[in-house]
């Protein structure tokens, strides 16, 4: 059974986060994925990084979020898009389809 280390705000004690295990390392919003997953290494899978206030933006600033997120894990596997934290209450639900499909039109670019 894979056990997922999900954490947040802890972006200045990533190597205590690393050292403490998990199969997948969750990361919130206030870190450069990209960089983090390098830190922690490769063999381990990541979820997250998505901003959840970012869902009330308008959908072209999400659009550039979600694609950002996404080119800094690209080609690697693993990675598992998700927001840093949950949905935030009176979240557009239309906003919370549309990050849906960003990262589905992502993977076919």
């Amino acid at each position: 059974m894979p056990i997922i280390n999900f954490n947040t705000g802890t972006s200045t004690l990533l190597d205590l986060v690393s050292q403490a295990g998990g199969d997948v390392i969750s990361f919130d919003w206030r870190i450069n994925i990209g960089d983090e997953w390098n830190k922690i290494g490769h063999d381990r899978s990541i979820q997250g990084n998505l901003d959840p206030t970012r869902l009330f933006a308008p959908i072209p600033i999400i659009r550039e979020r979600v694609h950002d997120i996404m080119k800094r894990v690209s080609g690697c596997p693993g990675h598992i898009f998700n927001l840093g934290h949950g949905i935030l209450q009176h979240t557009p639900v239309d906003h919370v389809k549309a990050v849906v499909d960003m990262g589905h039109e992502y993977q076919h670019e």
